[in-house]
C-alpha cells in the first residue's frame, strides 16, 4: 500500500469516526479569517463596516492530506438608512472528500445607537445544498447502497445573533443555524441512517487597546468560544498588534487542533489582503503540511447611501 493510499484510508476512517461521534452532524467550516470578517459568525455583524464591504476567501485545510477540506467563501454587507440597518450576503462552497456543501444566506441587522456604542440585532436565512459523489472511491462493491451518491439535497435554515461594538471593544453571540435539518437515506454500512446538520453557538469578543500616546499602535486581544451539538466545547484565543491601521500581525491558539499565525496588510484605501497559516497540533499533523487561508477585502462608499456617514477604521473591530 503506497503512502497516498495510507493517507486516504486514514482520512476516510477519521472522517467517518468524526461523523459518528458527533451524532451524524453536518460540519460547518472552521475559519481563521473571522478575525477580519465577523459576518462568518454572526448575522448582526452586517453593516458594521458602514460602507460596502466585500470579501473573498479561500481555505486549503491540511495541505497534502488527500480529500481534506477546501473552502471558498464570499461575503458582502453594508449599512443603510443612516446606519440604522445592515444587509449582508454570504455564499460558501465547502468540499471534503466526496462531499460538497454550499450555503447561500442573506442577513439583516437592526442597528440601535446607544451612548456607549452600537447594538445590532440580526437574522439570516438561506439554504444549504448537500451533494456527494463516491465515483472516485475504490470500492470493493460498487453497488453498495451505503455509498449511493447524493445530488443537490436542498434544505432551508435560518439563524440569529446580537452584536455590540464601539471603537474600543466588541462582543457578540449568535446561533447562525437553528434548524437541525436531516438528510434521509444517507448512511455508511448501516452505521448511520441520517446525516443531520448541527446547531452552532458562537460567543465572541475583544478589545482595541492603544499602546502609545499617538494611538497609532494597538494591541487587539480577542476570544471566540464555539459550541456545537454533539461535540466538545472549543475556543480560540487571539492576540495581535495593529500598526497605523496598515499592518495587523497576530497569533491564535485553537484548543482543538491548531496554532494560527495571521497577517493583514493595507494595499490601498479600498483593499486589504489577509493571510493565515494554521500549524496543526492534532494527530493529523503526521500527514498534513498545515492549513492556508487567504482573504481579499474591498470597501467602498456608495455616494447615495454613505455620503454623510463616517466609516470606521479597518481594524477597529472584527
Amino acid at each position: 500500500m503506497n503512502k497516498n493510499r495510507i493517507y486516504k484510508t486514514l482520512f476516510i476512517t477519521v472522517f467517518l469516526s468524526i461523523i459518528a461521534l458527533t451524532s451524524v452532524a453536518q460540519q460547518y467550516p472552521i475559519y481563521s479569517q473571522y478575525i477580519f470578517n465577523g459576518l462568518i459568525l454572526n448575522p448582526a455583524y452586517a453593516g458594521s463596516h458602514v460602507q460596502l464591504s466585500a470579501s473573498a476567501m479561500y481555505r486549503n485545510q491540511w495541505v497534502n492530506f488527500e480529500g481534506a477540506p477546501k473552502t471558498l467563501f464570499f461575503s458582502a454587507h453594508s449599512s443603510f438608512m443612516d446606519e440604522r440597518m445592515g444587509l449582508g450576503l454570504i455564499v460558501n462552497d465547502d468540499r471534503i472528500g466526496s462531499y460538497s456543501n454550499q450555503n447561500i444566506y442573506g442577513s439583516y441587522a437592526f442597528i440601535i445607537p446607544t451612548p456607549k456604542g452600537k447594538l445590532a440585532l440580526g437574522v439570516q436565512a438561506g439554504i444549504n445544498i448537500l451533494s456527494a459523489d463516491f465515483s472516485g472511491l475504490n470500492l470493493d462493491d460498487i453497488g453498495d447502497n451505503s455509498f449511493a451518491s447524493i445530488s443537490a439535497n436542498l434544505k432551508p435554515n435560518f439563524g440569529t445573533g446580537a452584536y455590540f461594538y464601539n471603537k474600543t471593544m466588541f462582543a457578540g453571540f449568535s446561533v447562525p443555524f437553528l434548524i437541525n435539518n436531516g438528510y434521509e437515506n444517507v448512511n455508511f454500512e448501516n452505521t448511520l441512517n441520517e446525516l443531520r446538520s448541527a446547531r452552532y453557538y458562537y460567543l465572541h469578543g475583544g478589545l482595541m487597546l492603544p499602546l502609545n500616546m499617538e494611538k497609532n499602535i494597538h494591541l487587539q486581544p480577542s476570544v471566540l468560544i464555539r459550541g456545537q451539538e454533539g461535540a466538545p466545547l472549543n475556543f480560540d484565543i487571539n492576540t495581535s498588534f495593529v500598526f497605523y491601521d496598515i499592518l495587523n500581525v497576530g497569533v491564535s491558539y485553537r484548543n482543538i487542533d491548531a496554532v494560527v499565525s495571521y497577517i493583514d496588510f493595507k494595499l490601498s484605501d479600498s483593499f486589504h489582503f489577509s493571510y493565515s497559516y494554521d500549524w496543526t497540533t492534532s494527530a493529523i499533523r503526521a500527514a498534513s503540511a498545515g492549513t492556508h487561508e487567504f482573504m481579499l477585502n474591498y470597501r467602498v462608499r456608495i455616494k447615495d447611501i454613505h455620503d454623510d456617514v463616517k466609516c470606521p477604521k479597518f481594524n477597529y473591530f472584527m
